[in-house]
């Protein structure tokens, strides 16, 4: 399995230098899957295997795979054909290191992970992932392991980062969606709510929508009146338009939820002064779940009401992950994972490796870990959509 994959060049100086580097790196995927993770992969394999004549070998199915220590080759041929390929090779899975379904229990696998590690002589672990990776390759770096994480997600919500990749396919399979259902609305006078991923952040659905021309934008960051939305749906159709697009985000959320989760975080902290904190924080948990669930779905019903106009939902779901990653995402995975070889290569670790501009750089796991990229209030796709006459329903 760990073969030397060093390749001779006609530079016999460039084959001494990497024949001598002799380094062993592990590759996982971590998280939900994205267009791009082949691209990555490929990018940080070619660059270690060919440029630098380093030993590569993947893991499959995220930190599972590497608790488990199941293994797969990475050589030219599994790398070869991949660039334009959805989804992941290697498999992937949400599991965490410390909180790991094993034999029916939760159990903390971080040592059984570090012992895997070293059993596999590995110099350094590339974790590609979203920004619960990062705080899983954060607890790996703080059990001694040398991590580097590539910055992946539809949602484009990792701090630290101009931009995910995955992100920019996504946006063109919403923004077409959107596209489509422009006909319908318009044939039938309806309101057509559509649903976009992202819980935490709004940027799919913003860029989706600005893209797409949709009426109204309800993403995370502002908290909307339906009463409001309403009525724009209403102005629409007193100007001879009876039909809108409302692209939604998955965490967008009323005014008045916001206000039953305030109240059921707040019953919470008070359960937490008890002795079994745990559980208060799982009921808050809880509540706050209830009130999401179904809330797209909800929300139609209250504008057709509120309107008088028939409202449909369409929830665009997994289908925004899924295909062929977009030129961008290709491109940037590549910058990325190239990146990240040369930085292996110089020793660095510890590290994400970020997209600046048409640059990288290595940003601290401390920098990155536990925080969220959300849509400034006034970012300028905002700014833009308010004047061309979007909605944001606040």
């Amino acid at each position: 399995m760990f073969a030397a994959h060093a390749q001779h060049t006609t530079n016999d100086t460039t084959f001494q230098r990497a024949t001598t580097m002799s380094k062993y790196i592990g590759i996982l995927t971590a998280g939900g899957d994205s267009p791009g993770l082949n691209a990555a992969i490929r990018g940080v394999g070619k660059a270690l295997l060919g440029h630098y004549g380093m030993h590569v070998v993947g893991f499959r199915d995220g930190f599972r795979g590497l608790m488990e220590n199941r293994t797969a080759t990475l050589d030219g041929g599994q790398l070869s054909g991949i660039l334009t390929v959805g989804g992941t090779i290697l498999g992937t899975s949400r599991d965490k290191p410390h909180k790991m379904p094993v034999g029916g229990k939760i159990l903390n696998m971080l040592d059984t992970i570090a012992d895997n590690y070293r059993a596999n002589r590995l110099d350094c672990l590339v974790c590609l992932g979203g920004g619960g990776t990062v705080k899983n390759a954060l607890r790996l770096k703080q059990m001694g392991l040398n991590v580097i994480t590539l910055p992946k997600t539809i949602d484009n919500d990792v701090a630290g980062t101009d931009v995910t990749f995955g992100f920019d396919t996504a946006l063109g399979i919403a923004t077409e969606a959107i596209d489509r259902l422009h006909s319908t609305a318009h044939s039938h006078h309806r309101i057509i709510v559509v649903e976009i991923m992202g819980h935490r952040a709004g940027w799919l659905a913003l860029g989706a929508g600005i893209a797409g021309g949709a009426d109204v934008i309800l993403i995370p960051e502002i908290p909307y009146d339906v009463d409001s939305v309403a009525e724009a749906i209403r102005a629409r159709a007193r100007g001879g338009k009876p039909f809108s697009i409302v692209a939604v985000a998955e965490g967008a959320i009323s005014k008045q939820d916001l206000a039953a989760i305030a109240a059921a975080r707040a019953a919470g902290r008070k359960s937490a002064k008890q002795k079994d904190a745990r559980k208060a924080d799982d009921q808050e948990a809880d509540a706050a779940e209830l009130l999401y669930a179904d809330r797209t779905l909800r929300l139609a019903k209250r504008l057709e009401a509120l309107t008088g106009l028939e409202a449909r939902v369409t929830i665009l779901g997994h289908v925004q992950r899924g295909g062929a990653p977009s030129a961008a995402d290709r491109l940037l995975a590549t910058r990325l994972g190239t990146a990240c070889a040369d930085l292996i290569a110089k020793g660095t670790h510890g590290v994400m490796v970020a997209a600046k501009g048409e640059d990288t750089q290595p940003v601290r796991l401390e920098d990155v870990a536990g925080k969220v990229k959300t849509v400034p209030l006034k970012h300028s796709w905002i700014g833009s959509a308010r004047r061309v006459g979007t909605n944001f329903g606040d």
